[in-house]
């Protein structure tokens, strides 16, 4: 994922330590350090929030003076999509992903729903839709990654209404109202400052 790739590059080795790339609770057991009691660890923010969960359980059980970031480093949006999944999972039979394959936040949502045990599918169209999936007696679930164009949401609607999905039913999710300061510099220029 870009995240990773550019935290990798943006470290100087010269500051002391080094960099440990973890994906799984197996690369955790297997994680070999020079000093286990001076470690922190980060996240992508756009990981499963489940998988997340587990691997830092893991390094925290491992390493039990770990140090984790201040703040959920977890995407609010990709949180908060992967929540409403599995609220949907519990009324629908199949789900459908609106975003691109290499979208790690539309992969981890079709993921979870696979999860919950349904037939998940990640579609970048309407073009992509298998009317097979959709059978009349089935409840159809619909939610896209996060920098999906809502245009392509609505025309995958469009297509399933086609299929004979008649009724849709939106549920409410999490609001997102999370703010994002601008850094001081930016401030300081804006006001004239700088």
């Amino acid at each position: 994922h870009p995240e990773v790739v550019g935290t990798f590059g943006r470290y100087d080795v010269q500051w002391g330590g080094k960099i440990y790339l973890v994906q799984t609770v197996e690369d955790v057991a297997g994680l070999e350090v020079r000093n286990p009691d001076d470690l922190a660890y980060i996240t992508q923010t756009t990981l499963s929030v489940d998988d997340t969960n587990r691997i830092v359980e893991a390094l925290r059980g491992r390493f039990p003076k770990i140090k984790g970031p201040r703040k959920d480093d977890i995407c609010y949006a990709t949180q908060n999509r992967q929540n409403a999944v599995r609220r949907l999972a519990e009324k629908v039979d199949v789900l459908i992903v609106v975003g691109a394959r290499n979208s790690s936040n539309s992969n981890r949502l079709r993921d979870v729903g696979e999860h919950m045990g349904l037939r998940s599918y990640l579609v970048e169209d309407a073009d992509e839709l298998d009317p097979s999936w959709v059978k009349p007696s089935r409840k159809v679930g619909i939610t896209a990654g996060a920098s999906a164009p809502e245009i392509l949401v609505r025309e995958v609607l469009s297509r399933l209404r086609e299929y004979g999905v008649d009724g849709v039913e939106e549920l409410d999710a999490e609001p997102e109202g999370v703010t994002f300061a601008l850094p001081s510099a930016l401030l300081q220029k804006a006001a004239g400052k700088v």
